[in-house]
């Protein structure tokens, strides 16, 4: 059994990473911006945070072995949250001894087969290009700086099936609009990650299987 602290634990995403997490006998620190906003989240504790601050993620991710980061405001400038919120998961964790992160990434900025991105692709929809940008610039806050936290930023390889349930099975892939997971199996893709880490510092999309 692990300790695991998920960031965003009040969103879709979060909240079957937290449940899957408790499903396999973890530990789970749910954080969130306001925990009196979220009186049934599946976890051990909820408590009250800000991803993009350093010294709160140090703070909030003490005595965990690995942490998740599915969070998202969607009042932010997303240019200024995400790359914020990577900086301070790779200032903050390292701190609390946190060795492993999974970070909940958009498949709009993966590649498909032909090499382009999704985003890129005809008929691809732009209206939120700016929030795609913003994901995108957060990775690469990932990967331009040197650290020895162990990171992976996870997918769906086109976007959620919002009303399937879990199978337990997924497979990578490359980004494909027609392409869908549920959240229940990508939760178990996570978690797979965390338990079992097979990739490190890319980010990879995820499909059924």
């Amino acid at each position: 059994m692990s300790r695991i602290v998920v960031f965003g634990a009040g969103g879709r995403a979060g909240r079957a990473v937290a449940a899957e997490a408790r499903r396999r006998g973890h530990q789970v620190t749910a954080v969130v911006r306001v925990p009196a906003r979220h009186p049934d989240l599946e976890a051990d504790a909820v408590l009250a945070g800000d991803v993009t601050d350093p010294a709160t993620v140090a703070r909030v991710a003490a005595g965990h072995d690995a942490a998740v980061n599915a969070s998202a405001d969607l009042a932010a400038d997303p240019a200024t949250f995400f790359p914020a919120a990577a900086r301070a998961l790779l200032d903050g964790l390292p701190r609390a001894g946190v060795g492993r992160l999974v970070t909940i990434g958009l498949a709009s900025v993966l590649d498909t087969k032909s090499g382009t991105p999704l985003m890129d692709t005809a008929g691809y929809p732009q209206e939120y290009r700016s929030f795609y940008l913003g994901h995108a610039a957060g990775t690469a806050v990932l990967r331009a700086t040197p650290t020895g936290l162990d990171w992976l930023v996870l997918s769906p390889a086109g976007d959620f099936d919002h009303t399937a349930g879990r199978t337990g099975r997924h497979r990578p892939a490359t980004a494909d609009a027609a392409s869908r997971i549920s959240y229940p199996d990508f939760a178990v893709a996570v978690l797979d990650e965390i338990e079992n880490p097979a990739h490190h510092r890319d980010h990879l999309g995820i499909e059924a299987g």
